[in-house]
């Protein structure tokens, strides 16, 4: 019974680090709220925060086992391996109904975010002026960056580096949507689309035997690109998990209601009803991405009219609502068997 419950744990722990995986893929999501929701934000922000000096050590020393413990290597190993696999799966098929059927891909999401909301409100009952300040902070921060105007695509090795460390920003900090951030910083589709695409050609062609890809300096330089992209990432989530565990320890209720803002806030980037606004060239024709498909500016935000398609996308809501409310309870029936 137990060795089976282990095994339940490792699957389930995989299928969150899917969850998070996907949900930093999507514009306007964020990993971290998975994380919040599914109940190992803390777990995973402390295990990243034992990536310090001693972590270091015990692996120059070769104490491999020892660092591995130390680190909290299974939650951390199974979780990555979860977000992996989502970049080159489940984000795939993300990316096909975000294409297909995106009104109601979007309903979900917000009505996961309300969920969510509720999720993480429902315990917190420290309310007072510093909370409430923080809250309004977050709410105002995660509603400016949803209108901000998207930069140029920029390949600087330097800046792609930064983007690594902001983009990190969604899994730390539930409400922040990384690759939202991306797409504002204008290497959305530079660092999660065509980098990855060409690692995932790369992989083919090496398992096909065929190394012709080594002349092909695009695809050199988009692979350049995604390994100092994945430095920046790195670097970034292990700053990022130092300093949040400092405020979460010495500031936890002001830290918690900032991120509660940041959820709110994050709702209007993820409102449903809104216009894709492409990007353009000097000519004024459309600009695609190496998959096709064209390459997003921002959005242009509107309420809907009444009709079935708008009905049809508040059931997707009510849907998104209910899978958080099941995660919730799937949380509280594992938290009780586990005591």
């Amino acid at each position: 019974m137990q060795s089976t419950r282990t095994f339940m744990d490792r699957l389930f722990l995989v299928i969150k680090g899917l969850g998070m995986g996907a949900a930093n893929k999507v514009p306007g999501v964020s990993g971290g709220v998975v994380a919040f929701v599914a109940g190992f934000y803390e777990e995973f922000i402390y295990s990243l925060q034992k990536v310090n000096k001693t972590a270091f050590k015990l692996l120059l020393n070769g104490r491999f086992k020892s660092f591995y413990n130390y680190i909290n290597g299974r939650f951390l190993s199974l979780l990555f391996f979860g977000m992996i696999v989502s970049y080159f799966s489940v984000s795939k098929i993300l990316d096909y109904f975000l294409k297909h059927n995106e009104l109601y891909v979007w309903s979900m999401f917000f009505g996961m975010i309300i969920g969510s909301i509720y999720y993480i409100n429902k315990d917190f009952k420290i309310w007072n002026y510093k909370t409430i300040l923080s809250l309004i902070i977050g709410i105002v921060i995660g509603i400016s960056i949803s209108f901000l105007d998207p930069a140029k695509e920029n390949d600087n090795l330097w800046f792609v580096f930064f983007c690594g460390i902001i983009s990190v920003s969604g899994m730390t900090l539930p409400g922040f949507s990384g690759s939202f951030i991306l797409i504002l910083l204008g290497n959305y589709v530079l660092l999660l689309v065509d980098s990855v695409n060409a690692l995932s050609d790369t992989f083919y062609d090496i398992v096909a035997g065929n190394f012709d890809f080594i002349h092909n300096s695009a695809r050199i330089r988009l692979l350049k690109v995604l390994v100092v992209f994945t430095l920046g990432s790195v670097t970034g989530l292990v700053t990022f998990s130092h300093i949040l565990t400092y405020i979460l320890k010495h500031h936890k209720n002001v830290t918690i209601s900032a991120i509660i803002g940041f959820i709110v806030g994050s709702l209007g980037v993820v409102w449903p009803w809104k216009k894709t606004i492409y990007k353009l060239s000097e000519q004024g024709d459309f600009l695609y991405d190496s998959t096709g498909t064209k390459i997003v500016s921002n959005y242009e935000r509107f309420i809907p009219q009444l009709n079935s398609e708008t009905y049809l996308a508040i059931v997707y809501i009510a849907v998104g609502i209910l899978i958080v409310l099941a995660l919730e309870w799937y949380g509280q029936k594992t938290r009780k068997l586990n005591a």
